[in-house]
């Protein structure tokens, strides 16, 4: 049995790196947090250094357990969760990572996901993987770095450089290099997982030149996944969950069931819908995926991800300084009556679902003279909301019905100005739970079910609870002009 209930979740996300503890109930006990410093080394490149996330996961970790007042003694197990498809190679002597990590959001891989392309690829990677041939995806990212850091590829093929998404390396770190595997949901956004056979692609690795040496096993959400080093939290801990972020957020917002639907609102934005024992192949460009793997059972997932939600407010902050707080935004918005038919696009970093266009980048289209920084803020905050009815209405041309409701979490969902017109914008009714944090209690769970605090996931279910449901409130009329405007600023910003 568990030794007293509490589980520490990890959650290594774009911008910051935090560390929840929550009780068997899934309340939380104590959180610490620190942001992560994001690189930029060129237009489009986008990096974080392995190391300072590694000293954040540690710190944040420590402190949590240090202010809570609870030893590893009483910590039952340890979940993890973490940004996706970010790509790091390390020395498997020494541990050192042989570059930065290059995040999701980066686009160096742009022309050689074109040759894929252009070459016939599309299809079998469509039909092993899920997913379409992007930057986004990990696989381009270890092929560059191969081929960009003198000696990689040698060392790789010897079985002397690894490779892993975030989780993979901090398990590494964690068991002082004793594990090097990654869990079913983070391996199938690498497109090179064959999410049928559940097992790495041979065909495709040889695609890409990506040594079978280099990469991790895979096992279940919940596993036995090792335990951690004595020293780094003065007492080993077993770890026992590991997901990918949007995937946590699934299992936290109890999506376990057929058409069940989750949005997470943060630096990006990701809408999945529950598809069940069997993966279904979009016609509209959304990803097939793995929702969760537990007792070697896999349920599948139709996602849309949107690059950039969050991170636009970030660069109303702290690029154009038009804001001080992402806070304040709700205020502006609320304000004034509406944009004046102002719409940012957001492809900082190209396009996502339903689009795929890396080439695509930002504007801000229907300035006039009475445009001010109010009217800018809401349009940022608008585009969050007809991205993600692009996605909706890709996933119902897919032949999905219309879901009753949007579970919704992540850090911008605390607008309640956002979540209202998210359900107008919609016409489907947006459920806020009480706890937001779901990526973490995501984590958390899955940890608590290998760790014998859940018997199952039906038990889980019953934590959810809802904190507020906002209705749809919008007249047809308005809200077929707004989106149309919004196609029609999308279409002037494609290549």
């Amino acid at each position: 049995m568990p030794r007293d209930g509490y589980i520490l979740a990890i959650d290594q996300g774009t911008t910051s790196t935090r560390a929840i503890l929550f009780d068997a109930q899934g309340r939380p006990a104590g959180s610490a947090r620190r942001e992560l410093p994001q690189i930029f080394p060129r237009d489009g490149w986008v990096e974080h250094d392995p190391e300072e996330i590694w000293r954040a996961t540690l710190g944040v970790c420590r402190k949590v357990l240090a202010e809570t007042g609870h030893g590893a003694g009483e910590i039952a197990a340890i979940g993890i969760t973490n940004q996706r498809e970010t790509t790091i190679l390390w020395e498997r002597a020494t541990g050192r990572p042989i570059y930065n990590a290059i995040v999701w959001q980066d686009r160096r891989t742009a022309d050689l996901c074109r040759r894929l392309s252009d070459d016939g690829h599309a299809d079998l990677v469509a039909a092993r993987t899920g997913l379409v041939i992007d930057p986004y995806f990990s696989a381009t990212k270890i092929a560059w770095l191969l081929d960009n850091v003198e000696g990689a590829r040698q060392a790789a093929a010897g079985g002397e450089i690894l490779f892993g998404t975030v989780d993979s390396f901090l398990l590494w770190r964690l068991t002082g290099g004793k594990v090097h595997a990654t869990d079913a949901t983070n391996a199938s956004r690498t497109m090179v997982f064959n999410i049928h056979t559940q097992d790495w692609d041979d065909e495709l690795l040889e695609l890409l030149s990506i040594p079978r040496a280099m990469l991790p096993d895979v096992l279940d959400n919940s596993a036995g996944f090792g335990e951690t080093e004595k020293d780094l939290f003065a007492g080993a801990i077993p770890i026992t969950g590991m997901a990918g972020d949007q995937q946590a957020a699934t299992v936290g917002q109890a999506c376990f069931a057929p058409g069940m639907i989750k949005g997470t609102y943060g630096t990006g934005a990701f809408i999945l819908l529950n598809t069940g024992a069997r993966p279904v192949a979009s016609k509209h460009k959304l990803l097939t995926t793995i929702a969760y793997r537990l007792r070697g059972e896999t349920t599948y997932a139709v996602e849309g991800s949107l690059f950039i939600a969050g991170a636009a407010v970030q660069w109303l902050r702290d690029g154009l300084r038009l804001i001080d707080t992402a806070g304040a935004t709700e205020a502006i918005a609320r304000g004034i009556a509406d944009t004046g038919g102002v719409y940012l696009v957001p492809a900082f970093t190209g396009l996502g679902a339903p689009y795929w266009d890396p080439a695509a980048r930002g504007a801000i289209v229907g300035l006039t003279r009475a445009t001010g920084v109010a009217e800018i803020v809401r349009a940022a905050l608008e585009a969050v909301c007809y991205q993600t009815r692009d996605l909706m209405r890709a996933m119902e041309d897919d032949g999905a019905a219309p879901p009753t409701a949007l579970r919704v979490d992540g850090g911008m969902v605390a607008n309640d100005w956002l979540m209202q017109f998210l359900a107008d914008i919609l016409e489907v009714p947006v459920e806020r739970p009480v706890i937001t944090e779901t990526t973490a209690l995501g984590a958390a769970y899955l940890a608590g079910l290998e760790a014998g605090l859940y018997p199952s996931i039906e038990e889980i279910s019953g934590h959810w609870k809802r904190e507020r449901r906002f209705e749809p409130a919008l007249g047809p009329d308005r809200r077929q002009r707004l989106y149309s405007g919004w196609l029609e600023a999308v279409g002037r910003v494609r290549s």
